[in-house]
């Protein structure tokens, strides 16, 4: 986003919100994604002066809107004192240029709007070097309405100079040429991160990924199962880098559980590459938790928009849950449904059975227990018993065992020759066996 808008943005600003209703896009609620349009700009501070949905038959090349509605939009940023409008869709670098000049305001769309939320949220290097590689491919295409030195040319005197490098096209290039520098970063940032995977599928130790629409409790979760203080607030991308700790199941001694970014719908197609290095910490879990706000009357439009980044990822094949990894959908803010939908909800979560979704509340604490047993049941299904005899002296694979399985008897044995040696018998998943076979 370019300087001069940047700083219109600030927190305190009185803002316009407007949702365009395209024809075909009904599968959201018109008002549930104005409350989350509101909710975006809540969430970087700005104060909402009045919020409203325009349907749209027709989108506009020049303007999205037609000229009675931009006319509606001038008349209510009037009586609502706005300093700013906010579109909850994408806009053109024409669009939004067009909409400025005849609103004589600021105008920023929902991919600029939540690049702002990123680039304020990101507290890692690597958080911040993704968010700065996201605002530069957004910049990139509207340099033509930024500044107004960009027709500027520089170039030598009289004749012999020529017209020289006119400045948009140096700002073009000093932005590729800093893009190329963050891709070479991140890409030694994707390459440890690879790394530390690596050590950790060699670790006896377990991974358990949340992952949800933003705002669905998932930090709540993680502060409840892991005694963590990790930011959690009724407040969109409350948290941005992800976060790990490790916590003990029922059957299983130690297991890792990773917090990750929230989803959201349109989320821009330069935070999805950006944040790509950090969503794939998703593909090497052993089991995902889906978070989902089963209060929230859009529930069922935020589940598929998780599967669909999901299904980008690679780790679900098929819209109706096809997994590599095993998925518990975990259903919070149970405290807040209404009795009668509760028990409506809670026959459809018995049908589908507790191995696959759990009713919770991360406020309460109700429900978490039984969330850790079906964890530690889905980690260790399909174990079979093995017998094993390992030297004394191999602490790794002592350690493996007991860490990743269920060790069913053990006893040591000095008649062999050599070093003592351990007899164990224990209980191991195939991918546990696969893993323990590398050690």
């Amino acid at each position: 986003m370019s300087d001069e808008l940047q700083g219109e943005v600030a927190r305190g600003a009185r803002a316009l919100v407007v949702y365009p209703q395209l024809r075909g896009n009904r599968d959201q609620d018109a008002d549930a994604r104005l409350e989350e349009g509101k909710g975006l700009a809540l969430a970087i501070g700005l104060v909402i002066a009045d919020a409203f949905t325009i349907p749209i038959r027709e989108p506009r090349a020049a303007t999205l809107f037609g000229e009675g509605q931009i006319q509606n939009i001038g008349v209510a940023c009037e009586q609502s004192d706005a300093e700013l409008i906010v579109v909850d869709g994408s806009l053109s670098a024409i669009q939004q240029r067009n909409l400025e000049e005849k609103l004589k305001r600021k105008v920023i769309d929902r991919t600029g709007l939540i690049l702002e939320i990123f680039g304020e949220r990101a507290a890692t290097a690597e958080g911040r070097l993704q968010v700065e590689l996201a605002h530069l491919d957004y910049q990139a295409g509207r340099l033509v309405r930024s500044w107004t030195h960009l027709e500027r040319q520089r170039g030598g005197f009289g004749f012999l100079g020529g017209p020289g490098e006119t400045q948009i096209e140096a700002d073009r290039r000093l932005i590729r040429d800093r893009m190329a520098r963050i891709r070479r970063e991140l890409e030694q940032v994707r390459r440890t991160r690879g790394l530390h995977r690596d050590r950790r599928e060699k670790a006896p130790w377990p991974v358990v990924a949340l992952v949800g629409y933003t705002n669905a409790g998932k930090s709540t979760l993680f502060n409840r199962l892991t005694g963590a203080g990790v930011m959690a607030e009724d407040l969109l991308f409350a948290t941005l880098d992800p976060t790990m700790r490790a916590i003990r199941l029922p059957g299983v001694e130690k297991v890792i559980l990773s917090d990750t970014v929230g989803f959201i719908s349109d989320l821009p197609t330069q935070l999805v590459a950006a944040f790509r290095a950090t969503l794939e910490e998703v593909t090497a879990a052993d089991v995902i938790l889906h978070v989902r706000d089963i209060a929230n009357p859009e529930t069922e439009a935020q589940k598929r928009q998780v599967i669909e980044v999901l299904s980008g990822l690679g780790v679900v094949t098929e819209e109706e849950g096809e997994s590599a990894i095993p998925i518990v959908e975990v259903w919070n803010k149970w405290d807040l449904l209404e009795p009668s939908r509760a028990i409506e909800l809670k026959d459809v979560a018995d049908d589908r059975g507790r191995e696959h979704v759990v009713p919770i509340s991360a406020v309460t604490g109700e429900g978490c227990d039984e969330l850790l047993s079906v964890v530690g049941r889905r980690l260790t299904a399909g174990a079979k018993v093995y017998s094993f005899v390992i030297p004394v002296s191999d602490g790794e694979k002592l350690a493996f065992l007991h860490a990743r399985g269920e060790v069913v008897s053990e006893e040591l044995d000095e008649t062999i020759e050599g070093a003592p040696q351990v007899k164990l018998q224990v209980r191991l998943s195939d991918r546990e066996l696969g893993r323990f076979s590398s050690l």
